[in-house]
């Protein structure tokens, strides 16, 4: 997942170089809907994998429309690693942790620990804790394990929680938060 080619520029790095120009040039966002307040017209997703090395800064949504090839890299970069299986994420869940990491204010990407997981991950995992839920919206592609090393899980848990659009569990002896687009409810300390 390379930005740049010996021919010239890709198509990511075109967006690259558009959302820097698109973040400084932002409508007034007194008028966005919703969990998104302060989204304006772009949405942009920012994230590493310390499993696979691969980084991710995409905007994915321009001007009410979600971005095709966008939402596509980001269902591959948040694949089940193990299996390397793909799944399409729910776009509610990418939208929860854009806006999340929009309210706290940071330019670090989430740290992905976790995203889509293959029945037989989320088994071999569940066999191992007693916190994987046996029908994790994981395997469904509607849940993330996320940390920031800035924010702490409490932060973090706090700003996915003020969105009211879905599950938030701290995880705070294993430093991750978990955001999911199911029922809105919130665990753990």
């Amino acid at each position: 997942m390379t930005d740049i080619t010996s021919t010239g520029l890709t198509r990511r790095a075109l967006l690259g170089a558009f959302a820097a120009s698109a973040v400084a040039a932002a409508p007034n966002y007194s008028q966005a809907a919703g969990f998104l307040r302060g989204g304006g017209d772009i949405r942009r997703i920012r994230m590493y994998s310390g499993r696979t090395g691969e980084r991710i800064d995409m905007i994915y949504w321009i001007d009410g429309d979600y971005i095709k090839d966008a939402v596509k890299e980001v269902n591959h970069f948040m694949r089940d690693w193990r299996t390397d299986q793909v799944k399409s994420i729910d776009l509610r869940t990418i939208d929860i942790m854009a806006a999340s990491h929009n309210l706290m204010d940071v330019s670090e990407p989430y740290m992905l620990l976790s995203g889509y997981r293959s029945p037989q991950t989320n088994a071999m995992l569940r066999s191992r804790s007693r916190g994987v839920a046996k029908n994790s919206l994981h395997m469904k592609g509607q849940a993330a394990d996320l940390r920031l090393s800035s924010r702490s899980v409490g932060q973090i848990a706090r700003a996915a929680q003020s969105c009211r659009a879905g599950g938030v569990g701290r995880y705070s002896r294993s430093n991750f938060v978990h955001m999911d687009c199911g029922d809105v409810r919130n665990w753990g300390r």
